[in-house]
Order: C-alpha cells, then structure tokens, then sequence
C-alpha cells in the first residue's frame, strides 16, 4: 500500500502524540486487569445508571462499532474513524492538515456550511469555487477546484456528494482525477452525508487507489439517527492515526456505541433499505406536485432526501406552509440561491400534508 504522503500533515504535528486518557495508556502486562483504579471514575454507579453502564470512560475508538463500520464499506479498521457525527470529521481534517492561518481549503458553493465555519474557526483561507448552474443539475467544475487548489497552496478540497443544498453527485472518474491531480499537493474529502439516496456507487471504492483521498459518511440521514451524532471518516491508515491523535478524548459515549451497533446488524441494515427505497419514491411523488405548481420555476434532479426548488415568490409559498405548520428550509441566503427553498423528504403522512397546504386535495 503506498503511504499517506506525510508533507500534508502540519508540521509542528507530525511527532504529536496526542492526549493519553487512562484508556490509551493502561498498562498492558500478562495478568488480565482486574480492578481499574486510574482514571478518577466512581466506584459506585448512578442511581439513573445502576448497572454501571457508563460508569467508565468509553474506549475512544470502540472496537465493536469499528469493525462494524469496517465491515459495512468492505475495508479494514485501521481505515475507520469514528467521531460525533461528520462536523467533527470535517473539524478534525482542518485541524491536522491546515497551519492557522496558513493553509486554505477550498469549497464549492453552494454547499454545506461546515467546511468554511470549520476553516474559518482555525484561522484557515477559504477558497471558493462556485458550482455550475446546467438548469436543472448543479455541477462542481473540478478542472476548476484542482486550478484553485494549486494556486492558493491549499492542503483540503470539500466535495459534498450528493451535495447539500444541489442534491446532485460529483462522477467518480472526476474525483479520481482530482485526487490524482493533487495527490502530492492536498487531500480531497468527498462527503456522502446522503450517499445511501445516491445511485452511484460511494467513493469508498477509490481509496486503495488514492492515499490523499478521504469519504466521510453519517449516520444522521438514511440511518434515521441525527440526534446520536455518530460520524466516520474513511482515510488512509497512516491518515487515522493522526486524526485518532489530535481528537478530543472519548468521543463517542458507551450508550451511543450501543445504539449504533444495533443500526448496524443485517435486520437494521435492511430496514434502513427499504425506508430509502420509500423516500425516493415519495420524492418522485413531490417532484410531480411541485411540477404543477403556479410560481415553482425548477425542481432540481436530486440524488438525496430533498428537493431543491426555485420559486417567483419564495416569501408567498414561505408564508402558505408557515401557516399550515409546515418548515422548509430557506436557501436564498447561498449565492446562486436567492429564489430557492429546500424541502426534505418526509413520511408519507407529512408529504401527504404538503401537497394539501400547496392546494392538491389528492
């Protein structure tokens, strides 16, 4: 396997070690460890906890859930980083490759505000490279973003796919190239927040072939399991350990672990399957309502949970859902976007009281 190209990494952390919790650093001796009495815990459990569940500190990278997660995309642990949900991904890949104020990253608006909040908050340029409106698909220009990345020394290239807000993918022989392109030069992180509503296969696939390539994933959209903040990177080996190395310790606690292993069993697996299958059916369903719909000016292709939707009079149809109880995300704050809602795919019953409050009865 070729090696993680180490001039990537910030200097001043190429010999970091990182914080060693009481987890990282027990002693490894020939008698199992029977009493553990080095990390400051309770010796009692909460009265809300009384098996002790979360009495301990958890493992940092819980070995269950990674394997899972390894098993899952068909690589090998020491490829898989677990964390609180991909903003901290996103925060962690800043944070091992961006000097403050040195390095930049580059972006493709409009797209999801995490990459530049999480530059910025470092002290790190951000680079813009606007995606092409073609009408009814947005399209990252990527001979553009590897122009840009070279010019501006970037160490980052953000490529959400499918994108949020343009639901549309990036093609992997594009993200193939880029990596190529930039392969001595910057890491390119594909997002795939919504891959599982994609028909193209994940970037995952490239990663053997491409050691500066990243694929983050969640467990928020399809998985139906926002509020537990799971998230993963997929890097090179050499990668992870730098990420593992300057993450905040014990990052994902021991009920959460649990909870995303059962989301991760073939029974969950394959409910989770058939729950996108029903999304992309009730989104073919919303695309044919807003179709017909007086001031609806273009319903963008989407290969996620959402429908991106330019309207005449965007405050009008605001106010029509407002009024029936309905929240839509307003757009017009993304440049490119100043007439655009975006509306999330939900269960039958609530696109069912979507197309009421539009005036379908049906």
């Amino acid at each position: 396997m070729t090696g993680f190209p180490e001039h990537l990494l910030r200097e001043d952390l190429r010999d970091f070690t990182g914080y060693s919790s009481a987890r990282t650093s027990a002693p490894g001796t020939a008698t199992p460890a029977r009493i553990w009495l080095n990390a400051n815990e309770s010796g009692h459990p909460s009265s809300v906890d009384v098996d002790g569940t979360s009495r301990r500190y958890p493992d940092p990278q819980p070995s269950a859930l990674v394997d899972a997660f390894a098993d899952l995309w068909a690589t090998t642990p020491d490829r898989v980083v677990v964390g609180r949900g991909s903003d901290e991904m996103i925060e962690l890949l800043v944070r091992a490759l961006c000097r403050p104020g040195g390095d930049g990253v580059v972006v493709t608006p409009p797209t999801f505000g995490m990459y530049a909040v999480s530059a910025r908050l470092h002290g790190s340029p951000v680079v813009d490279v606007p995606q092409v409106d073609d009408g009814l698909t947005w399209r990252i220009d990527t001979e553009a973003v590897a122009a840009a990345a070279v010019s501006a020394g970037a160490r980052l290239v953000f490529l959400a796919s499918p994108g949020n807000p343009t639901a549309s993918v990036v093609p992997l022989r594009q993200v193939s190239d880029l990596a190529e392109r930039l392969s001595d030069r910057a890491v390119v992180v594909v997002d795939e927040a919504y891959g599982e509503f994609a028909s193209q296969r994940s970037a995952v696939t490239l990663l053997e072939e491409h050691p500066n390539l990243v694929v983050l994933r969640t467990l928020s959209k399809a998985h139906g399991l926002a509020g537990l903040r799971v998230g993963l990177a997929l890097v090179h080996p050499d990668l992870a350990v730098v990420l593992r190395r300057v993450q905040a310790p014990y990052p994902v606690p021991v009920p959460v672990t649990e909870l995303a292993l059962r989301a991760l069993t073939p029974e969950a697996l394959e409910a989770t399957r058939q729950r996108v299958g029903g999304t992309l059916r009730l989104r073919d369903r919303a695309v044919r309502a807003l179709r017909d719909l007086d001031g609806v000016r273009a319903i963008y292709a989407s290969e996620a949970n959402f429908l991106l939707v330019r309207c005449d009079d965007a405050d009008r149809l605001l106010d029509v859902l407002t009024a029936d109880g309905i929240v839509v995300r307003d757009m017009r704050h993304l440049p490119g976007l100043d007439d655009a809602l975006r509306i999330t795919i939900g269960t039958d019953l609530e696109m069912t009281a979507l197309d009421r409050a539009l005036g379908d009865p049906s």
